[in-house]
């Protein structure tokens, strides 16, 4: 079962952000989407996810 459900509005904003700069930055552009962003969150883990959420608040990542 999927823990996305669990993220707040605020949060998956954040990971997409950092998932789009960090591990969909070789990928076309059209593929660097939201779902494609969520795909790759929801394989990550739970455990990694809260790093990166961490992570992009530190860096302020949602103001860029």
């Amino acid at each position: 079962m999927s823990f996305m459900h669990t993220l707040k509005k605020e949060e998956r904003d954040v990971l997409r952000v950092v998932v789009k700069k960090v591990h969909l930055c070789h990928h076309p552009e059209e593929f660097c989407t939201d779902q494609e962003a969520d795909k790759v969150i929801a394989a990550i883990g739970p455990e990694i996810v809260e790093r990166m959420i961490k992570f992009g608040k530190d860096h302020k990542v949602d103001q860029l």
